[in-house]
């Protein structure tokens, strides 16, 4: 009996965490124009890569679904399709997530979507308290167990190179995703864990207001300078 509410449990839980995927994808796209995909997502099973031992009581580390076998973020990037076939089409999300109900949600960033920059999650956290001591309206911010990513306004290369010219020192920790990149969204199931809102998009369908990426770089190189480590492996 145990063992078949179990099994109940879970299938709820999965049918749950599946149709929170693909409401969120229709709301990105259909509410909010941000072309969207499915990431490459996580591999059931498998097995570990060789020469690879566990302790006693650990698990084995999700493996990505992609063909490196030293994927430094597991199921946490487009693969096929490719970042080009992001879309805000309704009918093509569906049966995206129809056939791969447990994809995590990429969007792909710049033109008119929005751009991100990412950081450490220690350091994301010293510049989220910065910015609000200082009363910056912030958007909304995505996080996973090891990295922040706060979305801001469009922009492009030009603007991104005076922005960051006129520093002395930009740390290899902050990433920049802008046009021909790409952001995970909650509620993806990655590597590294779910990934979570840490300020959620207001409620409604109006699209999220985004700062403009100028108001809140500074904050963000000094949080990432002072990060212990530096950071400065991407990995979600």
């Amino acid at each position: 009996m145990r063992e078949i509410l179990g099994r109940r449990r879970k299938l709820l839980f999965r049918r749950g965490g599946r149709s929170a995927l693909l409401g969120a994808a229709l709301q990105c796209a259909t509410e909010w124009q941000w072309p969207v995909l499915p990431g490459v997502g996580l591999r059931s099973g498998g097995r570990q890569p060789a020469g690879a031992r566990l302790g006693l009581g650990e698990r084995p580390a999700p493996r990505c679904n992609c063909p490196d076998p030293d994927c430094v973020v597991p199921g946490a990037h487009p693969f096929d399709p490719g970042l080009l076939a992001a879309t805000t089409d309704a009918r093509m999300l569906r049966w995206w997530w129809t056939n791969r109900p447990d994809a995590p949600l990429v969007l792909a960033t710049g033109g008119r979507a929005p751009c991100a920059v990412s950081l450490p999650a220690v350091a994301g956290a010293r510049a989220l308290a910065a910015l609000d001591h200082f009363g910056v309206r912030l958007g909304p911010v995505v996080a996973t167990p090891t990295r922040w990513s706060l979305l801001v306004s469009p922009y492009d290369l030009a603007e991104l190179g005076e922005l960051l010219h006129s520093r002395d020192w930009v740390p290899s920790s902050l990433r920049f995703h802008g046009e021909g990149g790409y952001v995970v969204l909650p509620p993806s199931p990655v590597g590294a864990g779910r990934v979570r809102w840490e300020r959620p998009p207001a409620a409604g369908p109006a699209a999220p207001r985004l700062p403009k990426v100028a108001t809140i770089v500074d904050a963000l190189v000094t949080a990432s300078t002072s990060t212990p480590d530096g950071g400065s492996r991407l990995a979600y």
